[in-house]
């Protein structure tokens, strides 16, 4: 016996296209990982000028606090000596920063922040203040609750 082949039918079946799966929520550690980073650069963003870079905003708000040499310079923001050597140079050119003798070793120098240096400072910190109070201002009151305490908590969290 001969089989027949089943007839073709004239109407096709169409296969739905496939659906994409249901987002999960990320964990929170990611969630808020994207957060702050995508905050920081805003930030920075904010306050840069044609005067201060990021990295130079960084340098001039440590030796803010307290003159430092340059080797504790380069490992607190966690780059090469050289590297730091040509930041503090152009700080220094734009009379932000100011070199002097270190006092008890001769072979290394200290730098320092100058009037210059406070005030462009100063400047950048006022506009990421503004930038942010701009937007929790027109937060609910609830919103700024959480957000008070949050501060709290990663405060806590980056000091250990």
């Amino acid at each position: 016996m001969t089989q027949e082949k089943p007839k073709k039918s004239s109407t096709t079946t169409a296969v739905p296209p496939a659906q994409p799966k249901p987002r999960t929520p990320a964990p929170l550690p990611v969630e808020l990982r994207i957060a702050i980073m995508r905050t920081s650069r805003r930030l920075r963003a904010e306050a840069s000028s044609d005067t201060v870079s990021p990295g130079q905003y960084s340098v001039l708000a440590a030796v803010a606090r307290e003159p430092m040499t340059l080797r504790a310079l380069a490992d607190r923001e966690n780059i090469a000596a050289p590297s730091m050597t040509r930041i503090v140079n152009a700080l220094e050119a734009s009379k932000l920063v100011e070199r002097t003798s270190h006092p008890t070793d001769g072979r290394q120098v200290l730098v320092g922040i100058t009037g210059a240096g406070a005030a462009a400072l100063s400047e950048a910190r006022t506009k990421r203040t503004e930038w942010l109070a701009k937007r929790v201002a027109k937060l609910s009151s609830e919103d700024r609750a959480v957000l008070r305490r949050a501060a709290a908590i990663l405060a806590e969290m980056s000091a250990k």
